[in-house]
């Protein structure tokens, strides 16, 4: 067990000495539209832009270059939805290190892409299991087995303390320190390192850590009084999507008086096409949480100056289809029904003229059964152009002689047809 007291201002300083001609000093961006949306001064710290496109090189860099020229030459191995893997290629590429990365199947395939390019010869990469924790376990297996170290994605003083280089940045770009710092939370590690530095050097800071709603591990953890294991996981914003908080990172999180939010995958959804379609920035899902929470969870004051963290930018340009899916959900917008229709002529028609309003759209139809000779029902999905318009769609269903039934976001159907 580490003491919590490893991580300091100085073990942060010291690792930003490490970095400097290593990693890139990510731009420090004012934000006009998350400014509006809150009438404060808010800038966005875009370590999308960093050199693995996301700011895990720090820790991994801060790890191996530590590590003596014996344990180095035995190899390294590590566990990653993707971001942490291409920071542990990139510096094994630089140090002339070997090592071997694994990756759970729902790594998108431009993230395992992107390690083999930055690795080279120099990396192996393994796909295992559905989770980060299935990687976790085979990367500790093959380390026990082949004498390789193990290179914490989060849960190690020196990874964290790379890490945390970032809040340092962020205080030297803007020549100030500003009011609050949101912070996007997967294992800890991040928030672990800015908590801690901050902590130390300016205390006066509001710190907010935000997790992904359907894998909350720190917030459990804090209930509990300890890392708790999540019996269930919601692996989409699979950058944060962690089932249990550090050893390390969960004492130095709670000793940095940080708070801590969650919010909403659909909410993400929307602001990464935000984030695209009005600011140019491709974000991945773990990238927009902390500008996700901003207005929605996080309340700041008028003025303040607040700095959010855009962790990383490798999302898969295939996933923008179930983004904007996930997106209209959450904002009311998409809904989803089981319609019986009777097996005569003119059925489908009807239903367009009579349930449908003049703005409704249906974007998805299939018969989910077709041996039935009477009836014949049917997967819909509807786009409403306003979430006030859903009341007039399901009182016109009621009034139908249809047999019409919601598919509830959340329930077994739901999942099981989607």
């Amino acid at each position: 067990m580490h003491d919590i007291d490893t991580v300091t201002a100085a073990t942060i300083e010291k690792a930003a000495e490490r970095l400097a001609g290593v990693v890139t000093r990510t731009p420090l961006e004012p934000s006009a539209r998350l400014s509006a949306r809150v009438d404060a001064r808010v800038w966005v710290k875009r370590e999308d832009l960093q050199t693995v496109r996301s700011y895990k090189i720090r820790g991994a860099y801060n790890f191996l270059v530590q590590l003596d020229e014996p344990t180095r030459e035995l190899g390294v191995v590590c566990a990653s939805a993707g971001n942490h893997a291409q920071g542990v290629a990139y510096a094994c590429r630089r140090l002339g290190a070997n090592g071997r990365v694994y990756v759970p199947g729902t790594t998108p395939r431009q993230k395992r892409e992107r390690i083999a390019t930055l690795g080279g010869a120099h990396i192996e990469v393994i796909v295992v299991g559905e989770t980060y924790e299935d990687a976790f376990a085979a990367a500790n297996e093959d380390a026990q087995r082949t004498g390789a170290t193990l290179v914490p994605a989060f849960d190690d003083v020196r990874t964290v303390a790379g890490q945390g280089t970032v809040a340092l940045e962020v205080v030297e770009q803007l020549g100030f320190v500003p009011d609050v710092v949101i912070v996007p939370v997967g294992g800890g590690g991040l928030l672990a390192g800015v908590g801690s530095w901050l902590r130390e050097r300016h205390q006066g800071v509001r710190i907010v850590g935000v997790e992904p709603a359907g894998a909350a591990c720190l917030a459990a953890a804090l209930e509990a009084g300890h890392p708790v294991r999540l019996p269930e996981l919601d692996s989409f914003v699979d950058g944060a999507a962690v089932r249990e908080a550090g050893a390390v990172t969960y004492p130095l999180i709670r000793e940095s008086g940080a708070e801590l939010t969650a919010v909403a995958e659909g909410a993400v959804c929307t602001e990464m096409l935000a984030m695209y379609q009005s600011d140019g920035i491709i974000a991945e899902p773990a990238g927009a949480l902390a500008a996700a929470a901003l207005g929605t969870v996080v309340d700041v004051e008028p003025g303040q100056t607040v700095v959010c963290l855009i962790s990383g930018g490798n999302n898969d340009v295939s996933r923008y289809s179930e983004i904007l899916e996930r997106s209209l959900m959450h904002e009311g917008l998409k809904h989803y029904f089981l319609v019986g229709f009777p097996q005569e002529p003119g059925a489908l028609r009807r239903f367009l003229e009579q349930v449908l309003g003049p703005e409704d759209d249906i974007t998805r139809f299939e018969y989910v059964k077709r041996t039935n000779r009477e009836m014949g029902p049917a997967l819909v999905g509807v786009e409403i152009a306003r979430p006030a318009d859903l009341p007039g769609l399901l009182a016109r269903m009621d009034a139908s002689p249809l047999q019409v039934e919601r598919i509830e976001p959340g329930s077994p159907l739901f999942h099981f047809l989607l």
